[in-house]
């Protein structure tokens, strides 16, 4: 249908569908590498815009990453622009309290802006069961501390 269509195809979590094939010990092995192949030869003959997502590169195959016009990387926000998206996320009915030393958080963790939005859901519901609208820092912590996890990057 899209071959028809003047539509842009987007593909998030691009590794899962166009992962990297390998050595066929099992006949699932074999499908899954039948489906890549498949994928690969689809994608090349479509003529319109196809956008892949993905947080693991190095798990696409590599075939793909060849025929790809552009990559595009995005890092890490630098501590300036975490500040400014702590404070920007913040900025919607939740405040930190008194003590919370934004500046310093943005500087000591260097986490994508994703994961702040992920953290500011964790604050609010932790207000919200104190009937409150004030961030208090362990609360803050706490979320850093789930995001990392979440990555293996925190015990």
């Amino acid at each position: 249908m899209a071959k028809e269509k003047d539509w842009i195809l987007f593909f998030d979590e691009a590794d899962a569908l166009f992962g990297k094939r390998t050595a066929t010990q099992s006949s699932q092995d074999r499908y899954a590498n039948q489906e890549v192949a498949y994928l690969l030869q689809r994608t090349e003959d479509f003529r319109g815009i196809v956008i892949l997502a993905s947080n693991r590169k190095g798990n696409m195959d590599n075939a793909f990453t060849r025929r790809l016009q552009t990559i595009v990387y995005f890092p890490i926000p630098e501590q300036e622009q975490r500040l400014k998206l702590w404070n920007k996320y913040f900025s919607n009915g939740l405040t930190f309290n008194k003590k919370t030393r934004i500046f310093d958080i943005a500087k000591k963790f260097k986490i994508p802006g994703g994961d702040i939005v992920n953290v500011l859901k964790y604050c609010a519901i932790q207000a919200a069961e104190k009937d409150s609208q004030i961030v208090e820092t362990e609360d803050l912590v706490e979320g850093i501390k789930r995001e990392y996890r979440k990555k293996g990057l925190w015990v």
